[in-house]
């Protein structure tokens, strides 16, 4: 068993359109340590994260919705580990493009 610690890091866009963070790889989990989510324009905003389970039809389960983040503020908006396996996605949405800039920590097992 191989562990591998990474960042997966993302400039949300906006518009309510989900874009994807993080899809472990085949044969491959991630451990969710940290997701950190910063405001950079000075000018507050709101994120959504979701989980789309790719082997349930698809399905999607929402994290957040709808998550206010303070103007130039920074939040961490986990507060215990999040598994993802392989079949599923971290996507993350914005109410205004290019405002909030994410850092998703990670251990990947294999």
């Amino acid at each position: 068993m191989a562990v591998k610690y990474k960042n997966a890091k993302a400039v949300v866009t906006g518009t309510g359109t989900a874009q994807t963070i993080l899809t472990p790889a085949n044969a491959t989990t991630a451990v969710i340590k940290s997701i950190i989510a910063c405001e950079q324009s000075g000018n507050a905003d709101t994120i959504a994260l979701t989980i789309t389970d790719t082997a349930d039809t698809p399905v999607t389960f929402s994290l957040f919705k709808d998550k206010a983040i303070s103007s130039e503020a920074t939040a961490e908006l986990l507060t215990a580990p999040l598994v993802l396996a392989e079949s599923e996605i971290l996507k993350a949405a914005a109410t205004t493009a290019s405002r909030i800039h994410l850092v998703v920590s990670y251990m990947e097992i294999s």
